[in-house]
């Protein structure tokens, strides 16, 4: 399997709570199996009465610090409350992944160059979910400056809703 550069110089952060705990081991076990460099902020063991919160925060305000460099993949039961806490962060734009087509992922890269992807594990097969994010992992955001200015704007009133909380 070819590695294009890009994805090479990148850090992918991993997390996940109970529910895409098997998904994220799984993963975790393949992109390091590709000599790719990963950090995983857990959950470290299957643990029921988990909150997502706990190993999502982490990740995302790694990709926060350094949205040019990091992505993460995060997964839980739907996505759906993972990238609702990943989207806390300034500078992440985390997206939901739980099936469909792979045009979602293909566009949340492109057009609004999402730098999280969240799996909904009871959605997606394993073996799904490494071939999903190996697209989203291998598509790299289309710089037309009609999407750079919207992404633009995202930045601009995260940073307005910031001042005023």
């Amino acid at each position: 399997m070819t590695i294009p550069a890009p994805l090479r110089a990148r850090v992918i952060h991993l997390a996940c709570d109970h529910a895409g705990f098997a998904h994220k081991e799984a993963v975790r076990e393949w992109l390091c199996s590709l000599g790719l460099s990963v950090v995983d902020h857990g959950a470290y063991a299957y643990n029921p009465d988990d909150d997502f919160p706990d190993f999502i925060s982490p990740a995302a305000a790694a990709v926060a610090k350094s949205p040019e460099t990091n992505c993460a993949l995060m997964f839980g039961g739907s996505g759906q409350g993972e990238a609702m806490v990943a989207n806390r962060f300034a500078h992440v734009r985390a997206t939901v992944y739980y099936g469909g087509p792979d045009d979602i992922l293909l566009l949340s890269r492109e057009h609004n160059d999402a730098n999280v992807l969240s799996i909904g594990a009871r959605f997606v097969s394993v073996d799904d979910t490494k071939r999903v994010a190996w697209i989203w992992l291998t598509t790299e955001p289309a710089r037309a400056s009609k999407y750079d200015r919207r992404n633009q704007k995202v930045e601009a009133i995260t940073r307005t809703l910031r001042r005023l909380a």
